[in-house]
């Protein structure tokens, strides 16, 4: 894998403090699958970079952090955008691109891999210059964009983007398509597949590499052979009962059940891992 000409980044914001948790197994998780040629950066948004690096604890040397600045939004996309950025949406797109020249791996803080799927083998073998990837979801949740998007379940946390892809206007193209004001994930991750999938062809993390996991169908609790994304971990509460229990109290568990083995996953006490792939 051409590793050394990778970028892999996160977004995070003031999510809860298993959020936290699960971006730091991100990170070392990442770390032990691309190894130390790679570049990887944290982008915050709505606390101090400072106080995220303390509530993620420690990580792998060479990661950087920065903050992003609702400026940086291109103002073609502030414009389909609310006042308030309902749900986080569109901070993803702050910068669209901190490496144009490279391939560029966006990860949401809550997806932990410890080895590559074969779609990102494909992706950085360098002989599909012209790739896109996403990720497999259990059902399709595009919002807005769901008639655009069609059947196939996709998810954007995981998107892998090729040196040198144009994602302004990719997402510009969608929303010329499509205009409407974004507002909540779902929204953000349909025009994402929808952008992608009319840019050329997307390879696809398949969900039973990396499952979407949580204890509530039609997610599901088993991690994934390559990794897995704990949906619903950054919410600070979930406002709802699943067979006469507590959601928060259900995701807590679920989390804390799996975090030990997570950490021995992706190397968190072993420092540098020597099975990269």
């Amino acid at each position: 894998m051409l590793a050394d000409r990778l970028l892999v980044r996160w977004t995070v914001g003031a999510v809860s403090r298993r959020g936290f948790e699960a971006l730091q197994l991100s990170v070392w998780g990442a770390h032990r699958v691309f190894g130390p040629r790679a570049s990887y950066v944290i982008c915050v948004n709505s606390v101090a970079p400072g106080d995220a690096r303390a509530l993620t604890g420690p990580l792998p040397p060479g990661v950087l952090w920065r903050e992003s600045r609702r400026e940086e939004l291109p103002e073609f996309l502030r414009r389909h955008l609310d006042a308030t950025l309902s749900e986080g949406t569109s901070w993803k797109f702050a910068p669209l691109r901190l490496a144009p020249d490279r391939y560029e791996l966006a990860l949401d803080n809550d997806c932990i891999l410890w080895a590559a799927p074969a779609a990102l083998h494909t992706w950085l073998d360098g002989a599909h210059p012209s790739h896109t990837v996403l990720a497999e979801d259990v059902r399709p949740c595009f919002g807005q964009f769901a008639e655009e998007c069609g059947p196939a379940p996709r998810n954007s946390g995981i998107r892998g983007l090729p040196p040198g892809f144009d994602l302004a206007a990719a997402l510009a193209h969608a929303l010329d398509c499509r205009p409407t004001t974004l507002r909540s994930e779902l929204d953000e991750q349909g025009l994402q597949t929808f952008a992608l999938a009319g840019a050329g062809p997307v390879l696809v993390v398949a969900a039973e590499e990396v499952t979407i996991c949580s204890p509530f169908p039609p997610h599901v609790p088993h991690l994934g052979t390559c990794g897995a994304h704990f949906v619903g971990l950054n919410a600070h509460a979930l406002p709802w009962e699943y067979e006469g229990r507590p959601a928060t109290a259900l995701t807590a568990e679920h989390w804390e059940r799996l975090r030990p083995g997570l950490e021995e996953r992706v190397g968190l006490f072993a420092g540098h891992a020597s099975d990269r792939c």
